[in-house]
């Protein structure tokens, strides 16, 4: 089955248009929006979309969107335009687009995708608009960043958090102005090499000229968010079901930045997959069956 495009533009400033596909019809029984990482875009999706849609199109309406950055969306100058919650903006612009009134989501993130999904089950918290509107979220391979800054307050937070620290060590180059650009556009291949031995899964990312739009494109994710979060974590807590995908052979996100997250989530199932860090691209049955079945339980 085909996707169907689109282009929906959130009510935002500065504008921007986020480029959507659809599988599956939007009178579906069950609706999920899957939300891609960094250095992806939407295109990362298909074969998992196609595993929960080809078989049974009548049940199952997926969404797929380019965050602002990436992909056919718009790449907004200014700092600012990356800041999480213009992101959650644009989520809630296309779920509303996509998935009829009434009707709830399962929403599904990988890398900045699934740390941008737990900034929308926050805002669920608070915000009107998602009131009634998520039915779970699946968390794979991006923790929230308030529960990594709430968990390195204080000295013993900090030693507690230093594996975190040391996956995180790309973050320190990212957040350098000019250089993640030059590496990505100059240096990719070498990039690829050094990751490889890291992860063989990011073998599977689409290297070229997209993969380096997409780099560039979305690299103000890094220095809009996270130093300007580690400092001043939000509080919330939420009863939506929550599935934590953790992989064991990711060598980006330790174990230690999962833990604890019973403290802010009531309804919390954890998965462990062995995998590397890119499951939606090595395993997307594996994935897709997961989503499925959590859908299933909590539909």
């Amino acid at each position: 089955m085909q996707p169907v495009e689109s282009q929906v533009t959130p009510p935002v400033s500065p504008p921007v248009t986020i480029s959507v596909r659809e599988y599956g019809a939007r009178d579906a029984d069950t609706h999920v929006v899957l939300l891609h990482g960094f250095p992806d875009d939407q295109r990362m999706w298909e074969p998992v979309a196609h595993a929960l849609v080809d078989e049974r199109p009548d049940d199952w309406h997926v969404v797929t969107l380019d965050n602002r950055g990436a992909g056919a969306s718009s790449r907004p100058s200014g700092r600012s335009s990356y800041v999480l919650a213009q992101l959650v903006e644009d989520v809630i612009a296309v779920i509303d687009e996509t998935v009829p009134r009434g009707r709830k989501v399962h929403l599904v993130g990988h890398d900045w995708g699934s740390t941008l999904g737990w900034d929308v089950v926050a805002a669920a918290t608070w915000d009107p608009r998602l009131e009634d509107r998520l039915a779970t979220y699946t968390s794979v391979s991006g923790p929230p960043l308030d529960h990594v800054a709430t968990r390195s307050q204080g000295w013993r937070g900090r030693l507690r958090m230093m594996p975190q620290y040391l996956h995180s060590w790309y973050i320190l180059l990212f957040l350098v102005p000019g250089l993640p650009e030059l590496s990505w556009t100059r240096g990719q291949w070498s990039n690829r090499r050094l990751a490889r031995r890291l992860d063989p899964t990011i073998d599977l990312l689409p290297w070229g000229r997209e993969t380096a739009d997409n780099a560039t494109g979305s690299i103000e994710l890094y220095r809009a968010n996270v130093l300007s979060r580690m400092g001043r974590p939000h509080p919330w807590r939420t009863s939506l079901p929550i599935q934590l995908v953790q992989l064991l052979r990711d060598p980006f996100i330790s174990k230690q930045s999962l833990e604890g997250l019973e403290a802010r989530c009531r309804d919390l199932t954890r998965v462990e997959v062995d995998s590397g860090h890119w499951l939606p691209r090595a395993d997307p049955e594996r994935l897709a069956d997961l989503v499925a079945t959590f859908a299933r339980e909590h539909g």
